[in-house]
C-alpha cells in the first residue's frame, strides 16, 4: 500500500501551471516569477541575476551554505531563416530533436505575442519510398500560413524568434506524469517542494539553504555555473532527469539500467563527492526509500559539474529523476519517484550539519 501523499492539490495546481508555461533557454523569467510566487510563503528572500536564474533563500545571514538544485530552462527552436515561399527553417536552442518534430504544431513566440505553426512534412504519397528522406536539422521546416517571406515578417516573425512546443501537461493511468519540459521543470518544482515541506513541518536548519532554480543549463550548464560564482555554497545537491532505460531501443550495456518507479537515481562519478553521496544512500537505506544507482563516467552532464568545479570545489552529489522520452513532447515520470526525489533531498537536508566539511582526510 503506497503511503500517503506528500503533494497536495496546491503542488500539483501549481506543477501543471509551472509545466505548461514556455520557458525556453534565454527566456525563463516568466516560469521563475510563477516559481518565486508559489515559494513566498515558505522562504525569507530571493536572489535574481542578470540572466534570469532565480534563488529562494532559508536563513540568508548563516555563513554555511546549502544549495538544493533543479533548473528552469526547456530546450527549443529558434527562427534561422525564412524562405522567399514563407516557409521557415531553425535552428536548435538547446538539444531539440529533430526526429519528433514533422506534424508539431508550434508556438512562434513574438513581440506581439504567440503566432502559431506547425512543422509541415511531404505526404506519403509523395515520398519515394526507397530513398525516404528522414528528418534532419537542415530539412524541417515550419509553416505559419503565409505565402511570401513579407507576409510572415507581417505577422511579427524575424530571425531570432523562439520557438517552443504549446503541449501541455496530463496524466496517464493515474500516476504518470506527461509533459513537454518535465526536463527539467520537475527539478524546480521537487525543489519547491523541499521547502514547502521544510517550513510546513516547522524544521529549523543549522545553516543557509538556497533554493536554486538556474537558466542555461541545456546549452551547457551555464546559468548554474554563473550563480555558483555567486553563492559561493559549501555544499551542493542537484537534481535533474535521467533516463528510463527499459523502453525500445536502448542498450542498457550502454546506458545501464533506469526503471520509471523504482526510486531516485544516484549518481557515481568524479564530480559526485563521495562523503555527500554516501550520506545520501544512507539516508535512503534509513529511511526506506528505494533508490537506484548509476554510474556516469567523466561528466554528469548536469549542473552538478558546473557547482562541483565552481570556486575551490564544491561537495556536490547528484540525485536524478527518472524519466521516459527526453526531449520530446512526451516525456514522463512516475509519480511516487518524483514524491521519493522530495523526501529523499528533505530527509538528507536534515542530517547536515553547520560547518560539515565532507572532507575524506577527517
Amino acid at each position: 500500500m503506497a503511503s500517503k501523499s506528500i503533494l497536495n492539490k496546491k503542488s500539483l495546481d501549481f506543477l501543471e501551471r509551472y509545466l505548461n508555461n514556455a520557458a525556453p533557454t534565454g527566456y525563463e523569467w516568466d516560469g521563475q516569477k510563477l516559481w518565486m510566487d508559489y515559494l513566498t510563503p515558505y522562504v525569507d528572500e530571493f536572489i535574481t541575476d542578470t540572466y534570469g536564474t532565480a534563488v529562494a533563500v532559508i536563513n540568508p545571514d548563516a555563513k554555511y551554505k546549502v544549495v538544493i538544485e533543479g533548473h528552469a530552462d526547456e530546450i527549443s527552436w529558434y527562427v534561422n531563416y525564412i524562405a522567399d515561399n514563407g516557409l521557415i527553417y531553425v535552428i536548435r536552442n538547446g538539444g531539440s530533436d529533430h526526429q519528433i518534430a514533422p506534424s508539431k504544431i508550434v508556438n512562434v513566440h513574438t513581440k506581439n505575442g504567440i503566432v502559431k505553426g506547425v512543422f509541415g512534412w511531404p505526404a506519403i504519397h509523395t515520398r519515394d519510398k526507397s530513398k525516404e528522406e528522414a528528418p534532419k536539422p537542415d530539412n524541417i521546416f515550419i509553416d505559419v500560413g503565409a505565402a511570401d517571406k513579407e507576409e510572415v515578417e507581417k505577422m511579427g516573425i524575424f530571425v531570432g524568434c523562439v520557438i517552443t512546443y504549446p503541449d501541455t501537461f496530463h496524466v496517464l493511468n493515474g500516476d504518470k506524469f506527461v509533459c513537454r519540459a518535465i526536463d527539467n521543470r520537475a527539478g524546480g518544482f521537487m525543489i519547491a517542494e523541499v521547502a514547502r515541506l521544510l517550513h510546513e513541518n516547522k524544521k529549523t536548519l543549522p545553516f543557509g539553504l538556497y533554493i536554486t532554480n538556474s537558466v542555461q543549463e541545456e546549452i551547457g550548464l551555464r546559468g548554474a555555473q554563473m550563480i555558483a560564482e555567486r553563492i559561493k555554497p559549501n555544499v551542493a545537491i542537484v537534481t535533474d532527469v535521467t533516463h528510463d532505460t527499459t523502453t525500445p531501443m536502448i542498450e542498457m550495456k550502454k546506458q545501464g539500467h533506469v526503471e520509471l518507479g523504482k526510486g531516485p537515481v544516484i549518481a557515481y562519478a568524479p564530480a559526485v563527492q563521495q562523503k555527500l553521496r554516501d550520506r545520501i544512500t544512507e539516508t535512503a537505506e534509513k529511511n526506506k526509500l528505494p533508490f537506484q544507482r548509476a554510474a556516469l563516467s567523466r561528466a554528469t552532464g548536469t549542473d552538478t559539474d558546473a557547482f562541483a568545479y565552481s570556486g575551490s570545489g564544491v561537495a556536490s552529489a547528484l540525485i536524478s529523476l527518472p524519466l521516459r522520452y527526453m526531449h520530446t513532447t512526451v516525456e514522463m515520470v512516475h509519480r511516487e519517484d518524483v514524491e521519493n526525489v522530495i523526501k529523499l533531498i528533505y530527509e538528507t537536508l536534515l542530517t547536515i550539519e553547520d560547518g560539515e566539511t565532507f572532507s575524506y582526510f577527517e
